[in-house]
């Protein structure tokens, strides 16, 4: 599903950030890239400098998801990703987000005061939790097979609940002098990581950002950090080797 092997192993033995000899793999990461919760983990990894092994996961394009028994024994959504450090395994992106922060504090992706966490945190869930899960493959395909929507009604669904969260977020950091170069100041936090990943694929589809000026800022700005670049879908192994 993701072409030859040896595309994967050529790849991985490239100096790209993440890649490392496998003896100094402490980790291991499903990880797909066709899934934005994966890419928030990628890049939260490579801001910490963590090694970590890649296992590339396919997901079925009607629901996201892979469901061959010996991924859902792993984890039982059949979705991505999942973290395995040590022999403790680790699933959905935020709640790894806060174990890295927690296991491997440096740098810091929640810093500063309670305060400033809990606006961090408030503004990673707008893009995470109030508009990933409306816009998931197995939503939409949900839409379509019990509910009845067509194409272009379930394409409304998407517009409309990415527009609104958009919104939402422009609105919550366009005035607060708490933003900066960043979400919250003038280092990457937690809320770039989260606002990169679900901005990354509407800049690849071509959309107009210019109605959120501050959002658009902030990506393009996230977009120079090697750690974010690395990371994107389009650089992975198995998109590369399924082109």
């Amino acid at each position: 599903m993701f072409g030859t092997a040896s595309i994967i192993a050529e790849y991985c033995a490239s100096n790209r950030g993440w890649a490392r000899v496998a003896e100094e793999w402490n980790m291991k990461l499903y990880t797909s890239h066709q899934s934005t919760g994966a890419y928030r983990v990628r890049i939260a990894l490579n801001l910490k400098s963590l090694a970590y092994e890649p296992e590339f996961i396919y997901l079925g394009e009607e629901t996201g998801t892979d469901q061959r028994p010996e991924y859902l024994s792993i984890n039982p959504q059949g979705m991505v990703p999942t973290l395995i450090d040590g022999h403790r395994v680790y699933r959905k992106s935020l709640a790894i987000l806060e174990y890295l922060e927690e296991g491997y504090p440096k740098p810091s992706i929640l810093p500063g005061s309670n305060r400033d966490r809990e606006r961090i945190r408030s503004l990673s869930q707008v893009m995470v939790t109030d508009t990933d899960p409306l816009t998931s493959p197995r939503v939409l395909a949900h839409l379509r097979e019990s509910m009845g929507l067509n194409g272009k009604a379930c394409d409304d669904w998407v517009l409309h609940w990415t527009h609104e969260s958009l919104r939402a977020l422009e609105a919550l950091m366009a005035d607060n002098p708490a933003t900066a170069r960043f979400c919250h100041g003038d280092v990457v936090t937690m809320a770039d990581i989260c606002l990169a990943s679900q901005v990354y694929g509407l800049a690849q589809q071509g959309w107009d950002l210019s109605g959120y000026p501050t959002v658009e800022r902030i990506y393009r700005n996230c977009m120079e950090i090697d750690a974010f670049v690395d990371a994107a879908p389009r650089t992975q192994p198995d998109a590369i080797a399924s082109e």
